[in-house]
């Protein structure tokens, strides 16, 4: 999540919405100093049921944070990001990527699918994309 929501993370969705009761207590069982990491948000979306984006705006109704992001794009300390370009790209990968990528943007879900059908680290995928100048977005979360 970005800086410029911290601590009003609500403002990112239409006023007057309010968090899906379910997946508010499933949330409330797991955060941990105000925060909920993406693998944990995204087992709760598993468990329950629902989208991973509905967990996400959940998340933000409670003002909770989302942490360590499993492509290493936000939510480490104290660098924030940890992913780094990778040094190379198969070619299956690079041509996968950027199929899936408009405008220089590649959604998190198509670099999700791209890792599983390729047998690779999600981290790998996003280091490509680091390399090939594709920026991850949207977050199946919503954080950005």
């Amino acid at each position: 999540m970005t800086h410029e929501f911290e601590g009003k993370y609500r403002t990112k969705h239409p006023a007057g919405t309010t968090p899906d009761p379910a997946i508010a207590a499933a949330i409330e069982e797991v955060v941990q100093e105000g925060s909920v990491s993406c693998a944990v948000a995204h087992d709760v979306a598993t468990e329950l049921g629902v989208t991973p984006a509905d967990v996400g705006k959940t998340i933000d109704l409670l003002e909770y944070r989302i942490i360590k992001c499993q492509m290493g794009l936000f939510g480490y300390s104290p660098q924030k990001k940890i992913v780094k370009p990778a040094e190379t790209v198969s070619d299956e990968l690079r041509e996968r990527l950027q199929n899936a990528s408009s405008n220089g943007l590649i959604p998190c879900l198509d670099c999700w699918n791209a890792a599983a059908t390729l047998g690779m680290q999600r981290m790998a995928v996003s280091a490509a994309c680091e390399l090939l100048g594709l920026r991850v977005k949207p977050c199946q979360l919503g954080a950005f």
